[in-house]
């Protein structure tokens, strides 16, 4: 007789959170190997942010006047680190169209995990790049009159950190509807653009005209930029002349916006973005 041959259980995938935080993971890194294997991206990401940071902040530093040994580079430096992680936050996002195009998000959208596994996944990986970027202008600090202090390193990572989650969030969103990777370039320089230059990155917000000033506390990424230059402008010795020009904060009314409120703001925008993302992601194609 024949002996009786035992059959391996199977188990289908899907249904666990075993299963759902392994692919998490493998969409997280995936962004990194990526971002790892494109050095020429590590560079070109670089280039616009020391164009801006040396050459527009130099020739600004020769006809803005300012008391004492004050270096407008300083001011401008969070401007630049909040530029650093708003570019490659929105831009990792343009995977997601390539991935359409190409027929891969389709394999990732049928796995038997769920999809908000795959959205989160997709914006820690662009988080994490971004923060990588933001890390690397951060060896350039001290060119511009910034310490480094570890205090202020770890500060400034952490803002950044949470500052491109929510940017990532919002480039996944937009992404998610977006079938071809012109017009994904196309709206989003419609909103990076006005974002960066309304924020306060390259100029004062103080004495703006009211409509302007009004579309700058409107600009989600002013309250992101905000907390970055208070935190260097506390390990700098100022004149109250110049911090009160250079470091106004935002205000709404005569309420002046504590730090840990600016980054409530985005960590809300950040869950609404993430929440946005995922039901676009869940619904049928």
């Amino acid at each position: 007789m024949a002996a009786a041959v035992e059959v391996p259980q199977v188990r289908i995938a899907g249904g666990r959170l075993s299963d759902d935080l392994r692919a998490l993971w493998v969409v997280w890194k995936r962004e990194l190997i990526r971002f790892g294997r494109n050095r020429m991206r590590i560079v070109t990401s670089l280039a616009q942010p020391v164009l801006f940071l040396f050459v527009l902040g130099t020739g600004l530093s020769t006809i803005i006047h300012t008391s004492g040994n004050f270096d407008f580079r300083t001011f401008m430096f969070p401007g630049v680190l909040g530029m650093t992680v708003l570019f490659t936050s929105i831009f990792s996002a343009i995977s997601i169209v390539w991935d359409r195009e190409f027929g891969f998000l389709r394999e990732m959208l049928v796995a038997p995990v769920h999809r908000w596994t795959l959205v989160l996944g997709k914006c820690l990986g662009g988080a994490s790049v971004a923060t990588i970027q933001g890390a690397i202008m951060l060896a350039l600090a001290g060119l511009v009159g910034v310490p480094y202090r570890p205090v202020l390193m770890l500060v400034l990572l952490a803002e950044m950190g949470l500052t491109a989650f929510a940017l990532t969030a919002f480039g996944v969103m937009l992404a998610a509807r977006i079938s071809d990777v012109q017009s994904f370039q196309v709206v989003t320089q419609l909103f990076v653009l006005p974002m960066f230059f309304l924020s306060g990155a390259v100029f004062p917000v103080t004495r703006l005209p009211v409509w302007l000033g009004v579309l700058s506390k409107i600009d989600p990424l002013s309250y992101a930029v905000d907390p970055l230059r208070k935190a260097v402008f506390s390990f700098i010795a100022l004149p109250p002349s110049v911090r009160a020009t250079f470091d106004p904060g935002v205000s709404w009314g005569s309420w002046e916006l504590p730090v840990a409120v600016e980054l409530l703001l985005v960590g809300v925008a950040a869950a609404l973005m993430l929440t946005a993302a995922i039901r676009q992601f869940s619904r049928p194609a």
